[in-house]
């Protein structure tokens, strides 16, 4: 089991070059800009106020149904692990409406954003989603998961842990 999921991840590695990286795309490796967010359930603010602790970023949207399965497994992560990382979602939805809809469904206590404008979307490369980035306490991007993930799973603990070296 755990070849067949290093075997994934691996694959899922190769993703964002063969798809195109979006125009402005950070890749693997790069700094994150310090931009703003609008926020959706709490204040706005921007990406530098992360800095300092390691920070998972998943991007999502009300109509994608992969996205709403994986954020239990994200909120059950939170929980457990809050105090070594931050968990922060973006909805690329166009209408606040329906990603407070989403947001009730999904009942995560961790902030989210709304990237109406398609600044974050095109930024962090969500071309398709869910997109998850682990992003480590200086803001540089360390992975980039494309797909629904079981982010509780004892293997993607693991995973974390060795990605930002720290005990899980």
């Amino acid at each position: 089991m755990k070849i067949l999921f290093t075997l994934l991840l691996v694959l899922m590695a190769g993703l964002p070059s063969s798809l195109g990286a979006t125009t402005g795309e950070v890749s693997v490796g790069d700094q994150l800009p310090n931009v703003p967010m609008q926020g959706l359930t709490g204040g706005s603010g921007f990406l530098s106020q992360y800095l300092g602790k390691p920070l998972i970023i998943n991007v999502w949207a009300s109509y994608c149904g992969p996205c709403l399965a994986e954020m239990g497994s994200l909120e059950r992560l939170f929980q457990r692990f809050g105090d070594r990382f931050n968990v922060i979602g973006i909805s690329t939805d166009d209408y606040r409406e329906r990603a407070d809809a989403f947001l009730i469904k999904a009942e995560t206590t961790f902030p989210h954003y709304i990237d109406r404008q398609l600044m974050l979307e095109n930024i962090l490369g969500a071309k398709t989603i869910p997109l998850t980035l682990l992003i480590d306490a200086e803001g540089r991007v360390l992975k980039k998961v494309r797909g629904a993930q079981e982010w509780d799973s004892p293997e993607i603990v693991e995973f974390i842990g060795q990605t930002y070296q720290i005990d899980m």
